[in-house]
C-alpha cells in the first residue's frame, strides 16, 4: 500500500492511498507518543513507536473505529474513545458534536497551536470543493457546529486529507466556516461524481 507522510516538528501524519482519504497522526507531546485515529499501516506504526514510548490511542469519532482497538492492544496502551480529558497530556479535548450516531471531539495543543479534527473539517476533495484548502463535512454544511470557530492553529490536522501548516492553517479553518453554505452549489455539482466513486470502491 502506498502511503503519503506529512512530516511535523512533533511527529507525523500518514495517509494511505485509498478512496476514503483516511489520515492518522502520531503526536510526540513529551509525555509519550499519542496515536490519533490510526489506520493500521505497519510501516507507519513502526515509525510512530520509534519516536518514543507510546502513550495511548485516541479515537475522536464514535462511529469510526478505524484500527484503534487492535493497535492499542498490540502496543499494550490504553484505547481512549472520545475521552473527556487526557490527564498528564498537553492535549485539550474540545467537544465538537454530540447527537445520535455522531459524537465527535477535537484536540487542541495550545503550546504548539495544533488543532486535530476528525470529521467536521477536512481537506480532501469531498470537503474542500476547490474553493479553499479546507472545508466542512458535506452533511454539516447547513448547520455547522461552531465549536472550532475562532481558533488560530499553526497546524490544522484532519481525519481526511493532508494537514495545513503555517499561516495557511488559520486561514483554511476560517475559510471552511465562512464557505460552509456558500459552497453548497459546488457540492451539488460534484455529488454525481462522488456517488460514482463511492459505488466503484464497493464493487
Amino acid at each position: 500500500m502506498d502511503v503519503t507522510y506529512d512530516e511535523l516538528p512533533f511527529g507525523f501524519s500518514w495517509l494511505p492511498d485509498e478512496a476514503l482519504s483516511r489520515t492518522a497522526h502520531a503526536l510526540d507531546t513529551g509525555d509519550g507518543v499519542w496515536l490519533v485515529d490510526p489506520v493500521d499501516v505497519p510501516e507507519a506504526i513502526g515509525r510512530a513507536t520509534a519516536l518514543g514510548t507510546p502513550a495511548g490511542v485516541l479515537q475522536l469519532l464514535d462511529r469510526h473505529n478505524r484500527d484503534c482497538a487492535p493497535i492499542a492492544a498490540r502496543l499494550g496502551v490504553p484505547h481512549l474513545r472520545l475521552p473527556a480529558a487526557i490527564p498528564g497530556s498537553p492535549l485539550r479535548v474540545l467537544p465538537v458534536l454530540d447527537v445520535p450516531r455522531w459524537r465527535e471531539i477535537a484536540l487542541w495543543w495550545p503550546e504548539r497551536r495544533v488543532l486535530v479534527v476528525a470529521e467536521l473539517i477536512g481537506t480532501s476533495r469531498v470537503y474542500a470543493l476547490g474553493s479553499g484548502a479546507a472545508g466542512v463535512h458535506p452533511m454539516l454544511r447547513l448547520l455547522t457546529p461552531g465549536a472550532l470557530r475562532g481558533y488560530e492553529p499553526e497546524h490544522l490536522l484532519v481525519g481526511h486529507g493532508l494537514g495545513v501548516h503555517g499561516p495557511d492553517a488559520t486561514e483554511a479553518l476560517a475559510h471552511a466556516y465562512a464557505h460552509a453554505r456558500k459552497d453548497l452549489p459546488r457540492l451539488a455539482a460534484r455529488l454525481p461524481a462522488m456517488t460514482r466513486a463511492v459505488v466503484a470502491t464497493r464493487r
